[in-house]
């Protein structure tokens, strides 16, 4: 565009240098829209219900643009990583210092007020948009130019005038030097190393290999940020136009509305050397509070970056699952945080998430000694939770799950990652069930030669038990309606066990005859408006299922993620004879099936893995899939992320 001063790349060392300041603004932004989404109030500030609904709106749509900005870090990682460079994770402390980018460009945390929507407005405008930055955020050093110019060998900041600029910048800065050294010359990075949407679970990511996926990352980016002409509404760029329309809205019916806490802006946790719009969170619970959710969000960047360096599979994975749910862990803390006094010397101001930053993030060379160091790290900051934490109602969850971090990423610390799928046998069920102050949820009837269980929750009334044993699973009885002796056959009552496609009913056998085994395909069917039925060798979160489940795809479940026949009375639709994928033969086709529920995303299922649809017919084979359980993707049964748009929960 004419009014873009342009931004010259020579060389491969120009554009990997071109692509950490990319990788630092996005990283940086995240951060302050999170911030900002923080800050939020909720019905416990006094909102009524309209007002905490709206709110919640503004909420998950900012964090939704978080969630970008973790997608567009991603895609400049991979692109990074392609042309043969590290990705870039580090970052300064905030407030980010003047000139530190371009002028125009500035980097604080700021609670949600009208300023601040402005701010961000201003951030992500189109080139060519003319619009004022927010009213409290002063241009510094305005004349201030970072240009040296074209033809130096040393790579130097350049000046952009918005974000998308940037990014033109770096998609012309890719078309040159690939007619210059050629294409093939250019993209000398491994693919192993890549992350794509088999790994996260992040809108509009793609691996990047070649010109043409380069391309595509860069376009994505700007197109999620200001906008593209076939789809600007879901922009970035007006939908926090849309946040400042209802804002404003509010307003107009009642002049004293505030959307936010009276969060400090720019809040540090280590008295500053210089103070002017800084404030030190001093006072003791939000001091130990801070420093606990610091602590975290620095190990969560380790696991990472530690992703982005590894290239065997399931260390890969283990690596980036225990980055993005740790990050789900940050959210009560740092939202904690804006309810407490930050200060004795700033009374009225809350203190906030300061997104403190190590000195080195680099990933380490060996990659189980990084297991150990990392699962080492969850384990401390579990162990820490309770004192920095202190009367907070999600303390013991937080330590919780950290050990479950800890205990997942610690399988992966010796030579080679080993998974584990030790099944749970009937007769531990059964005496589970009895255990004092457990709830009877699983139902056992003893038989001569067979003894039953059946698990209320996880049954779907699938009716294969009562159609094909009518005698043994007696329908619409009071009482006991169970009966094994009553059976045709042993074989008969068995083969009828293993086809209740939910696992509800489980089998042990007490005449010497076989016990229920893996199948020898691992199977995934879609059922036409209905949930996912799983064959293999289960386990969820590291905990053996046996060899049956069905779970839920729509959203709707009480008892996720299993399938609780919610998808009927919610009226969901969708095909159970989606079209075809890629059925190249797996080297392998049973072993272990291990399921991971992503927080408020798709369920993550890796092993070998055989897609069929309703009728049987195979769709897909893949050892790594991202499938939705929101209702909402449009490429089900498979994640596209729409459950950041939807605000799922889960």
């Amino acid at each position: 565009m004419s009014s873009e001063r342009a931004i010259h790349v020579d060389s491969r060392e120009d554009l990997i240098y071109l692509l950490a300041e990319a990788a630092e603004i996005e990283h940086n932004l995240m951060c302050c829209y999170l911030f900002a989404a923080f800050s939020l109030k909720d019905e416990a500030d006094g909102l009524d219900a309209a007002q905490a609904a709206e709110l919640g709106r503004w909420r998950r749509a900012i964090v939704d643009v978080a969630i970008e900005e973790m997608s567009h870090l991603t895609l400049v990682a991979n692109l990074t990583l392609a042309i043969g460079g590290s990705p870039h994770f580090g970052r300064p402390n905030f407030p980010v210092a003047s000139g530190y980018h371009p002028s125009g460009v500035i980097v604080e945390l700021r609670r949600l007020d009208r300023a601040t929507l402005d701010h961000f407005i201003y951030l992500e405008r189109p080139e060519g948009i003319e619009t004022p930055d927010g009213a409290t955020f002063s241009h510094r050093d305005s004349n201030y130019v970072r240009d040296m110019g074209a033809g130096r060998l040393m790579p130097s900041a350049q000046d952009y005038a918005t974000v998308g600029h940037l990014y033109r910048g770096v998609r012309n800065a890719v078309s040159a030097l690939c007619d210059s050294i050629g294409e093939a010359a250019m993209f000398v990075g491994d693919p192993a190393l890549q992350v794509g949407p088999d790994l996260a679970s992040l809108p509009g990511l793609l691996k990047v290999t070649d010109k043409a996926s380069a391309l595509r990352a860069l376009d994505v980016i700007v197109e999620q940020g200001e906008g593209s002409p076939t789809d600007s509404e879901h922009s970035r760029y007006r939908r926090f136009i849309a946040i400042r329309d209802s804002y404003e809205r509010a307003v107009a019916q009642n002049p004293d509305f505030d959307p936010s806490r009276p969060v400090a802006p720019n809040p540090v946790m280590r008295h500053p050397p210089e103070p002017k719009g800084k404030t030190f969170i001093d006072e003791p619970s939000a001091a130990l509070a801070l420093d606990f959710v610091n602590a975290l969000y620095g190990a969560m960047l380790r696991a990472l970056v530690q992703g982005f360096a590894e290239r065997e599979p399931a260390r890969k994975r283990a690596f980036l699952d225990t980055a993005i749910d740790g990050m789900f862990a940050i959210t009560p803390v740092a939202q904690c945080l804006t309810k407490l006094p930050a200060s004795p010397r700033t009374p009225g101001l809350n203190a906030g998430m300061t997104f403190a930053t190590l000195r080195d993030v680099a990933p380490m060379p060996d990659a189980a000694a990084a297991a150990t160091v990392l699962s080492e790290r969850l384990r401390q900051l579990a162990d820490g939770a309770a004192h920095a934490l202190a009367g907070a109602p999600f303390a013991e969850d937080a330590a919780a799950n950290l050990i479950k971090l800890a205990e997942r990423l610690g399988a992966h610390a010796g030579a080679a990652a080993k998974v584990e799928n030790k099944q749970t046998t009937i007769a531990a069920s059964a005496d589970a069930s009895q255990a004092p102050g457990q709830s009877p949820a699983i139902e056992v009837a003893e038989g001569r030669d067979v003894t039953i269980a059946f698990e209320t929750k996880r049954c779907i009334h699938a009716r294969f038990c009562v159609l094909q044993q009518p005698g043994v699973f007696k329908a619409n009885v009071v009482g006991p309606w169970i009966a094994p002796d009553d059976a045709t056959s042993t074989e008969g009552l068995v083969a009828t066990a293993q086809n209740c496609p939910s696992g509800a009913i489980r089998y042990r056998r007490k005449d010497g005859g076989a016990e229920e085994s893996p199948p020898p395909v691992n199977l995934i069917q879609v059922r036409e408006n209905g949930p996912l039925a799983l064959r293999g060798a289960l386990s969820i979160d590291g905990e053996a299922i046996g060899y049956r489940a069905t779970l839920c795809r729509c959203g709707q479940s009480q008892n996720k993620p299993f399938c609780d026949g919610s998808h009927k009375s919610a009226g969901f639709a969708a095909t159970g004879e989606p079209s075809d994928g890629d059925v190249t033969p797996l080297a392998a086709r049973d072993g272990p099936v291990v399921i991971r529920p992503q927080r408020d995303g798709p369920l993550a299922v890796s092993g070998n893995l055989e897609v069929v649809s309703g009728t049987g017919r195979t769709i897909r084979k893949a050892t790594d899939l991202r499938l939705c359980r929101c209702g909402a993707s449009g490429a089900k049964p498979y994640c596209d992320g729409s459950h950041a748009r939807v605000g799922s929960q889960s």
